[in-house]
């Protein structure tokens, strides 16, 4: 074998090699910018999904206080509303015994009678006001336009003086306890009368105001 075979089987690996690292390097280098700016670009999209997330959050959260502010303004509202619904019947009893006396009888009272008929109306007044404390309300829908939320029609009374669809008889009396009906008042409606303004009396009478037997 000559020398200059030797020679040229020695260097012509390393030139393959110098020759094949050439351009992986250079692939190396130009890649070595894009390689420092993927952590940068890699945070900033962690940055932005934690700031949705906790934006997220943090309207879940406000949804739940208010909710839960609601719900305890509910619970003290209507916590007495089983309760309360029960003291009705003790309310209408003491009603009935009022209206059991006649107005003449109850107007010429001597004595202990008279002293029992203003004890009875002092144990309505009082019981009343004690449930309007707790948020329970008398309707006296007398005279007012019926209103199917509040007011539960018995029966018509032809009636051409009045509007049509005026209360004209409370048959009993209804109570409310916040927003809601705790027992809608029985009433008898008028009929056949002028027709009730827009807007007259109580609010929600519409359509079903002129027809008020639909309600009962």
């Amino acid at each position: 074998m000559k020398p200059n075979d030797t020679e040229h089987q020695t260097t012509t690996p390393q030139a393959e090699t110098a020759e094949a690292a050439g351009p992986v390097g250079a692939a190396a280098n130009d890649a070595s910018p894009l390689a420092a700016s993927d952590p940068i670009a890699s945070l900033e999209a962690e940055n932005a999904d934690l700031k949705d997330k906790l934006l997220r959050l943090m309207a879940d959260m406000e949804n739940l206080r208010r909710r839960t502010a609601r719900e305890i303004v509910d619970a003290r509202t209507y916590a007495v509303t089983n309760f309360a619904r029960d003291m009705l019947n003790v309310a209408d009893n003491v009603r009935r015994a009022i209206e059991s006396v006649p107005e003449e009888a109850s107007s010429t009272a001597e004595g202990a009678f008279k002293g029992l008929i203003e004890g009875i109306d002092l144990t309505e007044r009082d019981l009343l006001k004690t449930l309007e404390r707790h948020g329970v309300k008398k309707l006296d829908p007398q005279g007012q336009k019926f209103d199917p939320n509040l007011h539960q029609a018995m029966f018509e009374v032809p009636n051409p003086d009045v509007p049509n669809g005026t209360v004209v008889q409370v048959v009993q009396s209804g109570y409310v306890i916040g927003e809601r009906v705790l027992r809608p008042a029985l009433v008898g409606v008028a009929k056949g009368g002028p027709k009730a303004p827009n807007g007259a009396g109580s609010e929600g009478g519409s359509q079903e105001a002129d027809n008020p037997s639909t309600a009962s």
